[in-house]
């Protein structure tokens, strides 16, 4: 199995700690990646659903909203996303 390229909002590092440890790839989202090149899903907080035009990008991975979401729900959504 390789392991799963996750970009990940800069305010939620609580989720990009926790997906670290379950042997996700993180990286920081950014205008580098917010098309979804290379990643198998983007974490976002919610508070803005425009952050840098991903609402109208076009991005091959799964965008997750983590509002609301506990760091563990939010991996299992990207589990069951990028199946």
């Amino acid at each position: 199995m390789t392991m799963k390229r996750v970009a990940v909002e800069a305010n939620l590092s609580n989720v990009r700690d926790y997906l670290s440890q379950q042997g996700y790839d993180c990286c920081e989202l950014d205008a580098q990646n917010q098309n979804g090149q290379g990643l198998d899903a983007i974490v976002i907080s919610g508070a803005d659903q425009n952050i840098m035009g991903i609402a109208d990008a076009t991005t091959k991975a799964p965008v997750i909203n983590a509002n609301g979401l506990r760091p563990e729900e939010i991996a299992n959504r990207i589990q069951n996303s990028t199946r």
